[in-house]
């Protein structure tokens, strides 16, 4: 028997864009069209993939792979750094549309996002016709292709974006279709199970979903507070909402470790990469931060957190530096997560030197100018010192 759809309910869209960067490069070079295309570091290079196109997956090449192992996989691709000035201009056309159906809109990155259409679905026919209108105009007026879902929540609008790439449209409409869904599927299909919390549950014999929710106090005896989660999750509950974009009050990044770090000096080379992204982000916004926090997760889950507040930077040294200094006050256990947020975040520049800058302040402002162009043709990390190098292998490596 069909279940029963509520006319009234919830209805969230998640779009996704297939293969973006990728997609991008193909629409301004159509010759790139069915040919195995990696955009990330060259194969000369140390680096990752960023994304590839649907025929490089074929190879094994995904996401976040080392440059090297993809090369190794798919040594016949095509290698292209990414040119984030052409996305991000991609990405404004794509997002103005997608603000044409609803003001509860959530960007959650250049190239995906939640719209809550509850309220404004029945000016353009429903929700479905909201779905294969932004697939439509995002064809005709930015060239590129995007995966549609429609659900009741978004975890379901999410599953939904992916159940049919690339080029897909699905709709998860009740709870009961959701678990009809994934009810034989890995546990990592739930929202928040990631490879460790997967682990743990294997070794209990559970790996599907409706292993999840025949064993709900076992999940709970072994998760507690998450495990209570992942079992409203399975069985269809998510009350999370979409949340528009404001001026946000901090900006944050953090990094797990699949094995627990003891050796602080590594830790200080991991703040650097993410001193460093964090830079490129606010100042991609147009924003300076006068508080920089940093937050550890010791091996026995105790959480910190360190802040201090100054004038006002944009720049990666003065955040790292901050960072650093806490680190090197805190106590030196075992360490699984470390991060970096700011805030007191304003438009407004500091017009004093800061206790990291020399009185060649023009000079380096012009060069963190001509570095910020670098980033946005070839990404934040075209240039990186020794320590970050050493980093970013090592994260490799633990990942």
């Amino acid at each position: 028997m069909k279940n029963y759809i509520d006319k009234n309910a919830t209805r969230i869209v998640h779009v996704d864009m297939d293969a973006f960067y990728a997609a991008v490069e193909v629409r301004d070079n159509p010759g790139l069209a069915g040919k195995p295309l990696i955009i990330g570091a060259l194969p000369s290079e140390r680096g990752v993939v960023a994304t590839c196109s649907y025929e490089a997956r074929v190879f094994g090449v995904r996401s976040a792979m080392s440059i090297k192992e993809a090369y190794r996989r798919c040594p016949d691709g095509i290698y292209m750094r990414p040119n984030f000035q052409k996305y991000m201009d991609a990405s404004r056309q794509v997002h103005k549309i997608w603000d044409d159906y609803t003001d509860i809109c959530e960007h959650i990155s250049l190239d995906e996002g939640f719209l809550d259409v509850t309220g404004s679905a029945h000016l353009f026919g429903g929700a479905d016709a909201v779905g294969y209108d932004i697939k439509s105009r995002t064809r005709n007026e930015v060239g590129l292709t995007c995966s549609v879902g429609i659900g009741y929540s978004m975890m379901s609008a999410k599953l939904a974006s992916e159940e049919k790439k690339p080029d897909g449209f699905f709709e998860i409409l009740t709870p009961a279709d959701l678990r009809d869904l994934i009810i034989d599927r890995s546990v990592r299909i739930i929202y928040g199970v990631g490879a460790k919390t997967a682990e743990e549950l294997q070794k209990k014999g559970i790996t599907t979903v409706r292993h999840i929710l025949e064993n709900r106090q076992k999940i709970i005896d072994l998760l507690g507070k998450q495990g209570r989660q992942i079992l409203d999750l399975a069985d269809g509950v998510d009350n999370r909402k979409v949340t528009p974009y404001s001026d946000p009050k901090s900006i944050g990044s953090e990094h797990t470790f699949q094995q627990d770090i003891r050796d602080f000096c590594y830790l200080q080379d991991v703040l650097l990469l993410i001193a460093q992204k964090l830079s490129f982000d606010i100042r991609l916004k147009g924003l300076f931060c006068r508080t920089v926090t940093l937050k550890t997760t010791y091996a026995d889950m105790k959480q910190i957190t360190r802040s201090k507040s100054g004038d006002s930077t944009d720049k990666a040294r003065d955040i790292y530096k901050t960072a650093s200094a806490m680190l090197d006050k805190i106590e030196k256990h075992p360490v699984r997560l470390i991060g970096i947020s700011l805030s007191g975040l304003t438009t407004e520049p500091n017009l004093q030197l800061t206790m990291f800058e020399t009185g060649n302040g023009e000079q380096q402002r012009k060069l963190d100018d001509a570095m910020m162009r670098l980033q946005l043709k070839y990404g934040h990390g075209i240039v990186k010192t020794v320590n970050e190098l050493r980093a970013e292998k090592r994260i490799s490596e633990d990942s």
